[in-house]
């Protein structure tokens, strides 16, 4: 398969970006995510998934919620917040406006539109995210808006390299 090609129609597609916070006891996290979708209809289940590499992964798999932040055109400092920094080297909550839901879950105030999943499901297949299913239990919003997308934050570089994700440790040695 030729790789130019499949990025080709990927880049085309222009997927919504969204942020995905939680809350681990006292520890919260976020990060900016483009890997998401609706993935079923009756039940309503949705799907993110998260970078092996993010300090949001390694609190996501201690919690049974997410909170998704859906993102507009207006939501571009949020963007580069949870996408440009690490929650392994900063509080990106000190530096934007959230209030606590339920268990703590950190909901970003300035987004118009979201939702709150139990997870229902994990699945790694192996690659350099893991996609976490929920079902809704939440839900906001104050009618239609025009979505942040990856062509809006093509330009920043991420708090993590891709290649920083933790060995698992079926592949450590001794």
């Amino acid at each position: 398969m030729d790789s130019d090609d499949f990025d080709r129609v990927t880049t085309a597609l222009d997927s919504a970006m969204v942020v995905v916070t939680t809350a681990a006891g006292d520890e919260r996290a976020g990060c900016l995510v483009g890997f998401h979708t609706q993935v079923s209809i009756d039940p309503r289940r949705y799907a993110v998934w998260l970078s092996k590499a993010n300090h949001t992964f390694r609190v996501a798999l201690l919690v049974r919620h997410l909170v998704v932040h859906a993102l507009t055109g207006d939501d571009g400092d949020l963007a580069e917040l949870f996408g440009t920094k690490s929650g392994d080297d900063v509080d990106k909550f000190a530096a934007c406006e959230w209030r606590p839901l339920d268990d703590g879950l950190p909901r970003l105030t300035a987004c118009r539109a979201g939702m709150v999943l139990r997870r229902t499901g994990l699945f790694d297949d192996g690659g350099d995210h893991v996609c976490f299913v929920g079902a809704p239990v939440d839900a906001w919003g104050d009618g239609p808006f025009e979505p942040l997308r990856l062509s809006d934050v093509g330009d920043l570089d991420a708090g993590h390299d891709v290649d920083e994700r933790p060995v698992p440790p079926t592949e450590r040695a001794g």
